[in-house]
């Protein structure tokens, strides 16, 4: 098991731990952040924002891109519905679902840059 390193004097950098805790989000905050990421955390979740990040979709497409159930992807969907991370539309009677927002592609994208660094 590697050592973690220790501070040879106990809060060494005070004005920086103060400007940073100055700074920090409210816990409420960054518990709805680590729920966000719990979100991302799921690869069925992943391949339909990714998929959606690519292109505008129904459940249908989605479904059949993904060799999923219509139920299955719907009970996703409305995991992602709720976290505002995809929005929909209606044409006729057919539902399409898009990424919701220029912050969302951002992530993903990012993400997918990060992932492929090293490749």
């Amino acid at each position: 098991m590697e050592e973690m390193p220790s501070c040879e004097f106990l809060h060494a950098h005070d004005h920086v731990v103060e400007e940073i805790r100055g700074r920090m989000p409210s816990e409420d905050r960054l518990f709805d952040l680590a729920e966000l990421f719990r979100i991302f955390g799921d690869s069925t979740r992943i391949k339909i924002l990714y998929a959606l990040h690519e292109h505008e979709l129904c459940v249908c497409d989605i479904a059949a891109l993904l060799g999923m159930t219509v139920s299955a992807i719907s009970h996703q969907l409305r995991i992602l519905k709720s976290a505002k991370l995809v929005n929909f539309r209606r044409e006729g009677k057919t539902v399409f679902y898009a990424l919701a927002d220029s912050h969302v592609h951002a992530i993903l994208g990012q993400g997918m840059e990060h992932a492929c660094e090293d490749d």
